[in-house]
């Protein structure tokens, strides 16, 4: 980490957008010069085309590795439980559940919970041949409004959960764990650290720099459009956050908590931002008993 970008986070951290642009003129890395760039453009208003940048993003780099590593592990988790329903919380497009359900012992009965209308009509169009129920709305309200005898043998979440805050999720789990038969959660192993610490910058500074040398002819835009606003969403006093991420051992005693059972932890994929990992739990004996 250069004396550069670290002088950069901690002054976004302190809300001075004039002193992180100072700081960042100084540098020669990809990260420097990509901070710098989005910090003018915060100043001048002009914008890239978000949804072109997190599809370059997520195309590109590690996440092909992680993608493909994410849906044979789901996959594995359909031949264990072979179940005949299946919940996707935050589906998305179905980029990772689309591969999955590829696997010899995927469900027949899928049900997608999706707020974006857009992502979540890319994905029930993609899933020809399967009884689809899709639910444009967020998981909180779903869930909380599930029938009493409503059960998925399988529900699953890929890189979804995070966005929700950590006491909202352990609402959204606690409503869940009746209606389940296994959980099985995909996130990032983040360290947990104090805000803003030294330690903090010093992580987001190395981890973005790796990130941004996976992309070539896209960095620019993958930069402008996607990380450089998480990045400084992170930061900035006040700016909207998008994440709250945690530790591997944070997530499975939320989901202990909540009342899961047999939580198990599997490390999937080095990843640049942090270590994917697949947690998988049972939940309440009411739903593990109504499988397949």
């Amino acid at each position: 980490m250069t004396i550069y970008i670290d002088e950069a986070l901690k002054a976004l951290a302190d809300g001075d957008l004039d002193r992180a642009r100072e700081a960042v003129r100084g540098g020669g890395t990809p990260l420097t010069a990509a901070l710098a760039e989005h910090l003018e453009d915060v100043r001048s208003g002009s914008v890239y085309d978000q949804p072109a940048a997190f599809e370059a993003f997520i195309n590109g780099g590690g996440n092909v590795g992680l993608y493909r590593a994410v849906t044979e592990a789901l996959g594995q988790v359909y031949d264990r439980a072979r179940p005949s329903s299946l919940l996707d919380i935050g589906c998305g497009d179905g980029r990772a559940l689309l591969p999955a359900l590829a696997s010899g012992n995927a469900p027949a009965a899928v049900t997608l919970v999706e707020p974006s209308a857009a992502l979540l009509d890319t994905a029930v169009r993609a899933l020809d041949g399967f009884e689809i129920d899709a639910r444009h709305t967020g998981v909180e309200p779903f869930a909380a409004a599930l029938p009493e005898d409503a059960v998925f043998d399988v529900t699953q979440s890929t890189f979804a959960l995070h966005t929700l805050p950590h006491e909202v999720r352990d609402g959204v789990l606690a409503d869940l764990v009746g209606h389940v038969g296994v959980l099985a959660v995909v996130e990032f192993d983040v360290p947990d650290l104090p805000h803003a610490s030294p330690e903090h910058r010093r992580f987001l500074a190395e981890a973005y720099e790796r990130g941004l040398t996976e992309y070539d002819t896209d960095r620019a835009l993958v930069a402008q459009g996607f990380l450089m606003p998480v990045l400084t969403g992170q930061l900035v006093p006040g700016a909207t956050r998008a994440t709250w991420e945690q530790p591997a051992s944070r997530w499975a005693e939320q989901v202990t908590r909540a009342g899961f059972t047999d939580v198990e932890v599997t490390r999937l994929h080095d990843y640049w931002w942090s270590p994917a990992f697949l947690l998988t739990a049972s939940g309440s004996p009411t739903a593990a008993t109504r499988r397949r």
